[in-house]
């Protein structure tokens, strides 16, 4: 005689199993949805800072000085004065979201090339104001060093009179502080000019992409 008690049971907890299955296929569904949702969101917020084009408008950066300077193109300002070195060129963005610029480090050594590293992110000269590129514009950095008697100025003064190579790595992120990334410009000395280009980007906030 069949144990209706026990077979209602076991039909219960299958049908508890088989929801619970369900549930949990919608469960993870859903999750991979919201990540792709959350994907696209960042994609379309993502910035990318490389050199300007030639036909770019100039742009005009001012310094605390009361300083200014004209940067367009792929020129780069260079300026090492008895109190202050002044540095400045103009990026463009050709990512989709605006770029927020966090930081710089300058390098007086060139450094490119495979075993090129980034500047650890603890290690940027954080600016003195907020710079902005919106997606497909034109833009600018600009940084100084104004304290003679430290060494990264006596280095810097020493690398830009003797007419050598510079690296300044640029760090920044989308416009709520993240998907942050490291840009390498070169700054290249040519007769009384300096011309910048780009040369390596590194992610800090996602696998890099090489």
């Amino acid at each position: 005689m069949a144990d209706w008690a026990t077979i209602s049971a076991l039909a219960t907890a299958g049908g508890t199993l088989a929801l619970a299955g369900v549930t949990l296929a919608s469960v993870r569904s859903a999750n991979r949805a919201a990540r792709v949702a959350e994907q696209s969101l960042l994609a379309a917020q993502r910035p990318l800072l490389v050199t300007a084009r030639v036909d770019d408008p100039p742009q005009k950066v001012g310094f605390q000085d009361d300083v200014w300077f004209q940067v367009a193109g792929a020129e780069a300002v260079v300026r090492a004065t008895d109190g202050v070195i002044y540095l400045a060129f103009p990026v463009r963005n050709v990512g989709t979201g605006i770029a927020l610029l966090h930081g710089w480090r300058l390098y007086p050594e060139f450094q490119v090339g495979r075993d090129a590293r980034p500047t650890a992110v603890g290690d940027f000269t954080a600016l003195t104001r907020d710079l902005y590129v919106a997606a497909g514009d034109a833009g600018f950095w600009q940084g100084s060093f104004r304290d003679p008697q430290r060494e990264d100025t006596r280095a810097a003064r020493a690398a830009i009179e003797a007419r050598r190579r510079l690296n300044v790595d640029l760090l920044y992120g989308d416009l709520e502080g993240g998907q942050r990334v490291i840009s390498r410009f070169t700054l290249t000395p040519r007769e009384d000019n300096w011309y910048v280009s780009v040369g390596r980007h590194w992610n800090v906030d996602r696998p890099n992409p090489r």
